[in-house]
Formats: structure tokens, sequence, C-alpha cells
């Protein structure tokens, strides 16, 4: 949940807040909520409420790598309405979390390397201000919980995980990155990185 002033628009704007009723989804779920927007101390013509998924991946550029934070999915909320100053106006949303998501959750653990969240933008008067993300647990689905068991019941454990922007060959990949969970050998032997990304379609995954 994020609740400040839209330092955008200046002393007197409206606020925000966005609140996720169910932060913890699998890919392919949906996340609800609500978003209440309070008036300020004047009359506010909004142009658009949007939500973006966005996730912060690893991008190579030539012989070096950087950071990025990556949107890839959006819904409107709401479009162009007259807030008047002072009053509450509540939207409900329904987010459909892509069933490529990566996961941020493994056995009730945070994978560590992972960020994944849902940005509120407010647009008014030409203007867009984007908020600070609202954490997502995303865990895995039932075939992703059976490949990720056999790899701890052969002895490996998480190191890390992140998003690489790319494509893996022979995949039917619709998002523009991958994510790479690392593992390690309790025995101090360090396994080998495999790369998990899930199909389009919910009853498969790779």
């Amino acid at each position: 949940m994020f609740k400040k002033m839209l330092s955008t628009f200046g002393v007197g704007g409206p606020s925000i807040d966005t609140q996720v009723q169910n932060p913890s989804v699998v890919p392919g779920g949906t996340v609800t909520g609500q978003i209440v927007l309070k008036g300020g101390s004047v009359n506010s013509s909004i142009e658009r409420i949007s939500l973006a998924l966005v996730t912060r991946v690893e991008v190579e550029s030539g012989d070096h790598e950087y950071l990025s934070n990556l949107e890839f999915g959006r819904i409107i909320v709401t479009g162009p309405f007259q807030l008047a100053a002072q009053s509450n106006h509540a939207m409900p949303f329904q987010f459909l979390i892509p069933v490529e998501c990566p996961l941020t959750t493994v056995y009730g653990q945070h994978l560590h390397g992972m960020t994944m969240g849902l940005r509120t933008e407010l647009a008014i008067a030409s203007a867009i201000d984007k908020g600070d993300l609202d954490a997502l647990s995303v865990s895995p689905m039932p075939a992703q919980q059976m490949v990720l068991d056999a790899f701890a019941n052969l002895g490996f454990r998480f190191k890390r995980a992140d998003c690489e922007r790319g494509r893996i060959r022979g995949v039917d990949q619709t998002l523009p990155f991958y994510q790479e969970i690392e593992f390690y050998r309790d025995r101090s032997t360090r396994a080998r990185s495999t790369r998990s990304s899930s199909r389009s379609s919910p009853s498969r995954t790779s």
C-alpha cells in the first residue's frame, strides 16, 4: 500500500491510496483491490488512472550490464472524470497476472534478487505521477512447484534469482525477458544455473 501527496501537482493537490487485497498470487492469477483518490483543496480534472506491473531486469549492452525497471502489464482503472475538492472516489480493480510472470517467493521465502509490484500512475493536467511499487508475492504454479521440489530432493538449494532481458531459444515466450534461478548444493559444490520461463499456456511450463 502507498499513500502520499502527489508532489507533481503541488500543495493542495489530490492524494492517492492503492489498496491491494491479495498481494500473494500465482502466475495466471488475478490481483484485486481498490484505488482511493481524495480530492485536494481545489477541483481536479483527472485524465486517467493506470496500474502497471513492473519488475527489475538485467540488460546487456555491449560489454557491460545494467539494471532497469521494466513494465510488462498495464490496465486503465478509469478514464477522464472530475474530482471535486475534498471528495473521496473509490475505484475497484482486477489485474490479471501473466502466466509467464517470474516468481518472487518459493517455500514461503522471498527469492533474493527479485523485485515485483504494481505501480499506480495518475495523469492530471497533462502530467503523470508515478507512485511507488506496491510489492507482490508471486508463488509457483503446481507444475512449477513440482520442478522446484525435484531440485530440492536432489540436495539443491536456492542461491539467488533475477530476470534477464532476452529470449530462450526454442521456448514459446511472449514476454521480452526470462527468469534465471541459481541453485547450489549443500556440500559446497556450486550447481549450474537454470533458466525458468513459463509458457503462455497455463497448463504447461518450461
